[in-house]
């Protein structure tokens, strides 16, 4: 088993993503978490609940929320979670490429985490589901899909032209064919139990569709679950409810962390929220850690083992943290076997996103050069000019490696020429500098 270079029982204060880099790899049993849904949005909680001042912003925009070095790391490594992403920029918007990239990167990093036999369950709703299920298909791999679990709950009747929406759903990932897992058992409905004690197998109504029964065995712990899961959501007034904008129930994710790890697992949850899964692994005998860039984190997490008073036999010590783990293993970047990039070491010096490029490219002791470098006489060293590698697949990350060129000619390299082929057309359509 590889080292473990964090403690139990610890909320990480912080960006999940500087937090889930510093963990060691494959150190984590089970991922449970509740990310952003791309919903177009901002939730608050009440003013006047335990959560008070709780808000996030589920808005998404490529010029402010996409930081350079995320696209820069998915383009040169993972370029087929690039494709998702450029895919999902183009049928739906800079807004759902822009939630992807997030999500992406962060994907990237709980699959480096997690070990051979661990599970990740990521909930969402039909906002964006299909689209992420197409990233975690392109990180965790299609045949490492397991389930699409439907939560269905129901509420007060609504009244827009539409059937309600009553359910969320959940993707379950496994990191290999060995995940763990743990059948979850319902109790016999009174005349499904009736049935199998008489031993009757199928029973047909006049226009009615035939019900079926397995066999005639009772089984003491119920019937097996199946992937539509009916669980009541946190009412408003149930003493559950903290006044959290997302608060999901706990009966819920108990089931999750009882499906996919065992007692003394370790259970992630990198948007932890209202600690929601750390409480449910706590109840378990599991180990956890959360990760939240809300800074009442730390209180909800201790008030609501108070709470849970009688359910556990001590309240734990909580180990607050706002300094990521440091990583004591062989430094394995995240999900090599999609990388197809051979890795140099870098020269020193700046590294910068394209648009810091173009910032440096174009500063005055820089233009000559710049200019002598380009592809073509319709380039020049302007803030309207962008930034690519020298070849498309190939060489460093580096400024060392960057040209300058106009938007219609990086366009057209695109990923596919490299400045020599970017060359030899620009000649053919006669844009050439003579």
């Amino acid at each position: 088993m590889a080292e473990v270079n964090f403690q139990n029982r610890t909320l990480y204060h912080g960006d999940n993503l500087d937090v889930l880099r510093g963990m060691n790899s494959g150190t984590v049993h089970l991922i449970a978490t509740d990310p952003p849904f791309n919903k177009g949005r901002d939730f608050h909680a009440t003013p006047d609940s335990l959560a008070a001042g709780a808000r996030f912003q589920d808005r998404w925009s490529w010029e402010d929320d996409v930081e350079g070095e995320w696209v820069d790391q998915i383009t040169d490594d993972w370029p087929k979670v690039m494709n998702v992403i450029n895919g999902s920029r183009q049928s739906y918007g800079d807004d759902m490429g822009a939630f992807l990239c997030f999500m992406g990167v962060r994907l990237l990093e709980m699959h480096r985490v997690l070990r051979d036999d661990g599970s990740i369950y990521l909930h969402c709703d039909p906002t964006a589901s299909h689209y992420l299920k197409e990233l975690m298909d392109a990180i965790f791999g299609r045949k490492n899909f397991v389930n699409e679990i439907v939560w269905h709950y129901r509420r007060w009747t609504g009244k827009a032209k539409r059937f309600q929406r009553l359910h969320d759903l959940i993707l379950f990932y496994a990191k290999s064919e060995s995940y763990t897992f743990n059948p979850i058992y319902t109790k016999y409905t009174k005349g499904s139990k009736e049935r199998k004690e008489q031993g009757v197998l199928h029973r047909f109504k006049k226009g009615e569709e035939p019900y079926l029964v397995s066999d005639s065995e009772v089984n003491d712990k119920g019937v097996r679950e199946n992937d539509v899961w009916q669980i009541p959501f946190v009412a408003p007034s149930a003493k559950e409810r903290l006044g959290y904008p997302t608060q999901k129930p706990l009966a819920l994710y108990e089931r999750i962390v009882r499906a996919s790890s065992n007692p003394g697992d370790i259970v992630l949850d990198p948007f932890c929220g209202c600690a929601t899964t750390p409480i449910a692994a706590e109840r378990l005998e599991r180990q956890w850690v959360g990760i939240d860039l809300w800074d009442k984190a730390h209180a909800i997490v201790r008030q609501r083992m108070e709470d849970n008073r009688q359910l556990l036999t001590d309240i734990p010590v909580i180990h607050y943290e706002s300094t990521p783990p440091q990583r004591t293993d062989d430094g394995q970047e995240a999900v090599p076997f999609l990388q197809v990039t051979e890795r140099h070491a870098e020269p020193g010096g700046p590294k910068m996103s394209p648009r810091g490029n173009v910032r440096f490219f174009c500063s005055g002791n820089m233009a000559r050069s710049v200019r002598a470098a380009t592809a073509s006489s319709t380039t020049r060293a302007t803030s309207n000019s962008t930034t690519t590698r020298r070849a498309p697949t190939a060489g460093l990350n580096h400024i060392s490696n960057r040209i300058l060129l106009c938007g219609p000619c990086n366009r057209a390299k695109s990923n596919t020429y490299t400045l020599s082929g970017l060359r030899r057309l620009n000649a053919k359509n006669g844009w050439m500098a003579s």
